[in-house]
C-alpha cells in the first residue's frame, strides 16, 4: 500500500547528466524521469555503469543533473546552494550504504544520537528507532561486534533517526547472505508502509525485488518500469 498525496516525495523530470571530458564522456542520465510517492517502496535495477549511481546522487543532493529539475516534496533541490543542500540532506533525506557506512568509534545507539545532533533534531529518539529494526539489544555495541545485517539495520535505524521524505538505499543486500538479505529489504518494506517514507533502492539482487511496490530498469542512462510486483 502506498501513500497517497498530491505532492510526490520525489519528483525528476527529465534529467540528463553528462560525466567525463573527451572522448571518454558518457551520457550517465539520459532524459530521465521517476515520481515515487510518499510510503512507496520503488527498486531500481540495472547492470554496474547503466546510471544507478548517478540516479541516486541526483535525487540525494549529491549531485545536479545538467538539465532537468529534482524535487523532494516539492522543493527544487537543483536550485540550492551547496551549503543549502547539505542542510537539506540532513534534514530531509536518510541514506543506507552497502555495508552501513558506521563510524568504527561509536556504539549503535551513538551512530543515531550523532546524526540527530548533525541536524539539531533534540526530538530524535534512538532507542525507539533501534527498537523499531530489532536491535535495541546491541544499542551499546560498536560496528565491529556486529554482524553484516545487524550493521545494515543499525544504518537503517539510523538514516531514519531525522524523519526524512525519502530514504535512499545503495545496494544493502551486497555483502550479506540470502536468509540476511531478505531480512533487510523485508524491514526497508515495512518502514515505508509503516512510516510513509519514500524508498528508492539500487540493488543487483533480484531475490529481493517481491518486497517491492516498483521496479525499474536503468539501461545506458534511460529509466525504463518493469512489469508490476506481484
Amino acid at each position: 500500500m502506498t501513500g497517497n498525496t498530491t505532492t510526490p516525495a520525489l519528483e525528476i523530470v527529465g534529467a540528463r547528466l553528462e560525466l567525463g571530458d573527451g572522448d571518454a564522456r558518457v551520457t550517465a542520465l539520459d532524459d530521465v524521469s521517476l515520481t515515487v510517492q510518499p510510503g512507496e517502496f520503488v527498486a531500481v535495477v540495472g547492470p554496474s555503469g547503466s546510471g544507478k549511481s548517478s540516479l541516486l546522487a541526483i535525487a540525494g543532493a549529491l549531485g545536479r543533473p545538467d538539465s532537468g529539475t529534482v524535487r523532494i516534496h516539492g522543493t527544487d533541490i537543483t536550485s540550492l546552494s551547496t551549503g543549502a543542500a547539505a542542510r537539506f540532506r540532513l534534514s530531509t533525506i536518510g541514506f543506507v550504504f552497502q555495508s552501513g557506512n558506521l563510524l568504527p568509534a561509536l556504539t549503535a545507539a551513538d551512530q543515531l544520537r550523532l546524526t540527530a545532533r548533525l541536524a539539531g533534531n533534540r526530538d530524535a529518539d534512538p532507542a525507539a528507532l533501534l527498537d523499531a529494526v530489532g536491535m535495541s539489544h546491541r544499542a551499546g555495541n560498536r560496528p565491529g561486534q556486529l554482524s553484516g545485517g545487524e550493521r545494515q539495520r543499525v544504518g537503517i535505524a539510523r538514516a531514519l533517526v531525522n524523519n526524512p521524505s525519502l530514504l535512499l538505499v545503495d545496494e544493502p543486500t551486497a555483502a550479506l547472505d540470502r536468509a540476511r538479505s531478505h531480512e533487510v529489504v523485508s524491514l526497508l518494506a515495512e518502514r515505508a508502509h509503516a512510516s510513509g517514507v519514500a524508498v528508492v533502492m539500487v540493488t543487483h539482487d533480484r531475490d529481493v525485488l517481491d518486497y517491492c511496490d516498483r521496479v525499474l530498469e536503468m539501461t545506458d542512462g534511460r529509466l525504463a518500469e518493469l512489469s508490476p510486483v506481484v
